[in-house]
């Protein structure tokens, strides 16, 4: 009975919450009206910088330690976040450590925690599917990880249907059980979905709202207690969707939220050892902390992803189009970004090319279809591209020049979209193999060509990649397909006609294989991957056979 006075208080009080943030929405029609917010995306400046605090034990808090970010644009000093260094991670420690190891919630313990979440999830996909709580996230993210409205709404959009998905009693048939016949009368096995208990989210900088949002509201589905560690430039995203959650009715204490660098974030996962963490980011980092924290990781690390072209040449300015996109959106700042094109020769004499070219110079800055690059400097780019132009029979194709007319400060890339030819034999070559898929983060990709015969010179170089992320075959052959997909691993493969590398929807799976550390998101699949172990429990009740004597030893 006690549990289910409890489950009508938890649901009482995160529906009182969301009934008050109704009201105060309805009574305002100016922006200001938005009373989970503490900014206005619009009017961060230097004269009006925002601020961005931590969350731990259930209360926001600042920090001895402020780090000053600049516009990405014009490189005035905008945001100050409170950033935690080594001294004042403690009460982040104590308070994961506080988590057990089988969780806020589980099948036996605190059940009604689930149907919490799916009318937390149910507030929250309302909530951002208002016009101006979207509109207030769009323009928030193209502040802080510029890029054209369009694809920042994606990720708001993408963001409220996952959590429209997962509404309901969606979230505890996340946690569905199953059962086998025992060897006797009153035997049986079940299998369950567990949490880890204490866990560490660490996400990157280019989906500042996508990435975390889906990958904590997983850990929490299933029981877990997050730490919860976005990329400080884009930190103020989260930590304002994290002020919606809060009057959607997320318990305080559930999520803790940290701004620290790098190496203070390693440092207390060290000191917490948190039974999982999750790491999105470089692969470099990733491989690092798969060490530190003893395997107990899951990644989507880098991704130098593909895109075959096959003998069927159709559609070319769709395919054309979707070229430019996967290569140039977000200024190739996505994990998912088209790194190499390899085209079949009936591509070749197409006009394939010229129209991707034509698509990439329709980008431009006053729009953010081109903007900074924030991990990779220009002069690094240039420098990449000239050692590539130095291997033999490559050209530029178009780009691999800076931006004109910016003010984007020096400490960030400002690139032309580029794209470079390289003869598929001098790809192969062992002294040019590394560098010509080397990964840049940015508005830069690899094209290449081949002959009907040499699709296994094709096929070989994708098995030496070490990334396994996405990938596209673009045909409608399905001799063609089935020889590609049958002899690689990509762990989100377009197959067909309008084939793509990027696109993380959330109506399926997005993660890479081939590594079983690897992580996925947005789907059931990926979240009971990630963020549960499965425990079985055998009862074994009786009764013992009538007439059952004590056996000889064994």
């Amino acid at each position: 009975m006690h549990r289910v006075v409890l489950q009508r208080e938890l649901r009482s009080t995160a529906s009182s919450k969301v009934l008050a943030w109704f009201n105060s929405f309805t009574l305002s029609r100016s922006v200001h009206s938005l009373p989970f917010a503490t900014v206005e995306a619009e009017r961060i400046s230097g004269s009006q910088p925002a601020e961005v605090q931590n969350l731990v034990r259930g209360k926001w808090t600042g920090s001895t330690t402020w780090n000053t970010l600049v516009d990405p644009l014009n490189g005035e000093p905008f945001i100050q976040v409170a950033e935690v260094d080594e001294t004042g991670i403690q009460p982040f420690v104590e308070s994961l450590s506080k988590c057990p190891k089988h969780g806020l919630h589980n099948p036996f313990k605190s059940p009604e925690r689930y149907l919490l979440y799916g009318d937390i999830s149910a507030k929250a996909a309302h909530m951002l599917s208002l016009p101006k709580v979207s509109d207030f996230f769009t323009r928030l993210i193209q502040r802080v990880s510029p890029k054209s409205y369009q694809q920042a709404f994606g990720e708001v959009y993408v963001t409220q249907k996952f959590l429209e998905n997962f509404s309901g009693d969606q979230v505890r048939f996340l946690a569905r059980s199953f059962a086998v016949p025992g060897n006797h009368i009153g035997q049986q096995s079940h299998g369950y979905r567990w949490p880890y208990g204490p866990v560490a989210i660490i996400t990157p900088f280019n989906f500042p709202l996508e990435i975390p949002v889906l990958q904590l509201m997983g850990a929490l589905y299933m029981g877990n207690k997050p730490i919860l560690k976005v990329d400080s430039k884009v930190s103020i995203v989260m930590e304002q969707m994290m002020r919606l959650l809060h009057c959607c009715g997320l318990p305080a204490e559930d999520v803790d939220f940290i701004n620290s660098d790098g190496k203070t974030m390693n440092k207390l996962l060290m000191k917490a050892k948190p039974r999982m963490t999750l790491f999105t980011g470089s692969s470099r980092v990733a491989e690092k902390l798969a060490v530190d924290l003893k395997g107990r990781v899951k990644l989507e690390d880098a991704g130098f992803d593909w895109k075959i072209l096959g003998p069927d040449v159709e559609e070319v300015d769709y395919v054309a189009w979707v070229c430019d996109q996967d290569a140039y959106a977000c200024s190739g700042q996505k994990c998912s970004a088209q790194s190499i094109l390899f085209m079949h020769e009936n591509w070749s004499t197409s006009s394939l090319i010229s129209k991707i070219k034509d698509l990439a110079e329709r980008r431009k800055l006053a729009d953010l279809t081109i903007g900074p690059v924030l991990t990779v400097t220009t002069e690094a780019m240039l420098e990449h591209k000239k050692k590539l132009l130095q291997i033999s029979g490559s050209k530029l194709l178009f780009g691999g020049e800076p931006l004109e007319n910016h003010s984007i400060p020096p400490v960030y890339g400002a690139l032309k979209p580029t794209a470079i030819y390289i003869p598929l034999e001098e790809i192969l070559k062992e002294a040019n193999y590394e560098l010509v898929t080397k990964e840049i983060f940015g508005p830069f990709q690899i094209i290449t060509d081949y002959k009907k015969d040499q699709l296994p010179m094709v096929l070989d170089a994708l098995e030496r990649m070490h990334a396994h992320l996405t990938a596209a075959v673009v045909s409608n052959d399905p001799i063609f397909l089935q020889n590609v997909i049958g002899n690689t691993v990509n762990g989100t493969t377009y197959a067909g006609l309008r084939a793509r590398t990027t696109g993380a929807p959330q109506n399926h799976w997005f993660g890479p294989a081939g590594d079983p550390r690897g992580a996925g998101i947005g789907t059931p699949e990926a979240i009971k991957l990630v963020w549960s172990c499965h425990r079985e429990i055998i009862y074994d009740i009786g009764p013992v056979p009538r007439g059952w004597e004590i056996p000889p030893s064994t």
